[in-house]
C-alpha cells in the first residue's frame, strides 16, 4: 500500500542514525483496563515493531494508583500526568496534557513524538513514524466525518470558534474521511501520529485546548453535547496542523496506520484489509473484533497467548 515517496521517506530515514531520528513513544493510563491494553500495546510494539519499535515509551498517569510493572519490556518510563483538576473530567483531555508534558522534556535528539492511543496494536514495523528531516507531522485522515466539517458548506459556530482560537485565516486544502468518503476540511485522526517536538506543536495544542474550554460561552452552545466534547482536542489539533505545517511536511499516513478495525465492516470493499497481518498499527476499540477478521502466524500465536479471557 505504501507509496513512492512514502517509500523515498523509508530508505533515507534507514540511512541515517537513531541518534537523529530519535523516537519517544507516549501514551496515557487512565484506568485498569487501560494498564492491560497499555501493556499489550507495548508487547506488541516490542515484538512486531523492527527496529522502529525497540524506542523509549514514556507513559502518563493521571492516577499512580495504575503504576504498573512494565519489566522486560525495554524502556519504559512512567510519570505522572500534570493536568488541572478542573480539566481532568473533560473527555480525553489526558492526551493532549500527556502530548505537551512529553513535548517538553524531549532532547534536541529526539525528532519524533509518536502518540498511541492505549487500545492500538503495533503488527509491523511502525517505520514512517520516524519523521527525519522531510517531515513535522505524519498524520491520518479521520475515519468518519462525525463533527467534521463538510468542505462545500459554511463553517459552522464550532468550527469557526476553534479557528478563530488558533488564528487559521485560510483553509489550503480537504481532505477525505477513511471510511465514509466525506470530503472536509482537515480534521486528523489522533488513534496514533507522529510530531517533530522541535516545532511546538504539542505545547499550542494544550494552550488552545485550554483557551476553548475556559470559553464558557462555547462551552454551553456549539460544545455543549457529549459529541461535540468529545472530539474538541481532534478538531484542535487539526486547525493546528493545517496552520502551522506546510502541507509537503505534512506526511499523510497510509491506511494500515490507525486502521480501525472497529469499523471494518463498514469500510467500501476497496479500502479493506483481508488480514491483521497486513496493519501496522490497528484501532481495536473492543478487542472480541478481532474474531471477525483473518489472522495468520505469528501474530495469531501471539494472540492467543496474550489476549485476557
Amino acid at each position: 500500500m505504501v507509496s513512492s515517496i512514502l517509500e523515498n521517506h523509508l530508505e533515507v530515514c534507514v540511512t541515517k542514525t537513531k541518534t537523529k531520528l530519535a523516537v519517544r513513544y507516549v501514551t496515557s493510563i487512565n484506568t485498569q483496563a487501560e494498564a492491560y491494553q497499555v501493556k499489550l500495546l507495548i508487547e506488541s510494539l516490542r515484538r512486531f515493531g523492527g527496529d522502529a519499535g525497540q524506542f523509549p515509551v514514556w507513559l502518563f498517569f493521571t492516577d499512580l494508583q495504575y503504576v504498573d510493572n512494565f519489566s522486560g519490556l525495554g524502556e519504559v518510563t512512567q510519570f505522572p500526568l500534570e493536568i488541572e483538576p478542573a480539566y481532568r473530567s473533560y473527555p480525553l483531555s489526558e492526551k493532549v496534557f500527556a502530548c505537551a508534558m512529553a513535548e517538553e522534556m524531549a532532547g534536541s535528539d529526539v525528532g519524533s513524538l509518536v502518540w498511541l492511543n492505549p487500545d492500538c496494536l503495533i503488527f509491523n514495523p511502525p517505520d514512517l513514524f520516524v519523521l527525519g528531516d522531510q517531515f513535522d507531522a505524519a498524520v491520518r485522515p479521520v475515519h468518519i466525518r462525525n463533527v467534521g466539517s463538510l468542505a462545500n458548506t459554511s463553517l459552522d459556530e464550532y468550527w469557526r470558534r476553534v479557528y478563530e482560537v488558533v488564528g487559521v485565516d485560510q483553509i489550503p486544502y480537504t481532505i477525505e474521511s477513511f471510511v465514509d468518503r466525506q470530503v472536509i476540511r482537515p480534521y486528523f485522526n489522533t488513534h496514533c501520529f507522529a510530531i517533530n517536538p522541535a516545532r511546538g506543536i504539542l505545547q499550542a495544542w494544550r494552550a488552545f485546548f485550554n483557551t476553548v474550554l475556559q470559553d464558557k460561552t462555547f462551552q454551553e452552545t456549539s460544545c455543549r453535547d457529549e459529541l461535540h466534547q468529545l472530539f474538541l482536542h481532534q478538531v484542535v489539533l487539526s486547525a493546528l496542523l493545517m496552520k502551522s505545517v506546510e502541507k509537503e511536511r505534512l506526511l499523510m499516513l497510509p491506511p494500515e496506520y490507525s486502521y480501525p478495525i472497529h469499523l471494518q465492516e463498514k469500510l467500501p470493499a476497496t479500502n479493506r484489509v483481508d488480514s491483521l497481518n497486513q496493519l501496522v498499527c490497528m484501532v481495536y476499540e473492543d478487542i472480541n473484533l478481532l474474531d471477525e477478521i483473518n489472522i495468520l502466524e505469528p501474530i495469531r500465536s501471539w494472540l492467543i497467548d496474550n489476549r485476557r479471557n
